[in-house]
């Protein structure tokens, strides 16, 4: 397990749910405490050593594990380690072929799911009407699209429905909010208007920072919509979510 800082220290539960759905699976899940965070702030802020220095601890940490896949319930991080770890390194042939061959056996969770184990019905129920937002770098770095969506339409009782313009950033962009916050607000402002607009009572994603930036706006806001991650729905229990 590689559990984006977001989830660590504001969403723990959403990691539980991923350790849980996984464990239902017959996966065996260790999650390596030395881990920290995979480095996208600083290398999105153009602090390309400092990333480069919490990337050599990613790539020591996850390594040392005798793992088959690095599961990620982001599409975020999981895109930094997969994707960007390369370009941390480049002109640095060692580190970055270590950084290629461990990028190659990390996945976005819904990918895992899908694409790995060949899962899409989990027997999970939870009543209500939804649209499912996918983060940036899900869409457009990974094209972990459809994963998702499939695996929610199996949800016995949730009714997944469409809505305008789904496919525009929430405004968050890590980094961007705090630099750009009266744009970030309104990005989020746009997302919660087209929220309103489908009907839906609740709103999920795979990116917990994604949902951390919408559910401030509603609570600020006012809409009563429920905000959970991808996770969480898959992991319910009579229903409700735990």
């Amino acid at each position: 397990m590689f559990i984006p800082c977001y989830v660590d220290l504001v969403y723990p539960e959403v990691g539980v749910s991923v350790v849980r759905v996984l464990r239902r699976l017959g996966v065996e899940v260790t999650y390596p405490e030395g881990q920290t965070c995979c480095g996208q702030p600083a290398f999105n802020s153009g602090f390309f050593e400092e990333a480069r220095t919490v990337a050599r601890h990613f790539l020591d940490v996850f390594e040392s594990e005798e793992c088959d896949y690095v599961v990620c319930p982001s599409g975020s991080c999981a895109t930094m380690a997969s994707h960007y770890y390369p370009l941390v390194f480049e002109g640095l042939a060692g580190e970055r072929a270590r950084s290629e061959a461990l990028g190659a056996r990390v996945r976005e969770f819904s990918d895992f799911l899908v694409n790995v184990l060949g899962v899409r019905e989990l027997g999970a129920r939870h009543a209500g009407k939804a649209v499912f937002h996918c983060g940036c770098h899900q869409r457009r770095e990974l094209g972990v699209l459809e994963e998702p969506r499939e695996l929610l339409r199996d949800v016995e009782g949730l009714d997944l429905l469409e809505w305008r313009n789904e496919e525009l950033c929430c405004g968050f962009g890590g980094t961007f909010s705090v630099k750009m916050p009266d744009v970030s607000t309104a990005m989020a402002d746009e997302k919660i208007r087209a929220l309103e607009e489908s009907g839906a009572d609740t709103l999920i994603s795979g990116d917990s920072s994604c949902l951390m930036h919408l559910e401030g706006r509603l609570q600020r806001t006012g809409p009563a919509t429920r905000v959970y991650h991808l996770a969480q729905i898959l992991d319910t229990e009579d229903g409700e979510v735990v």
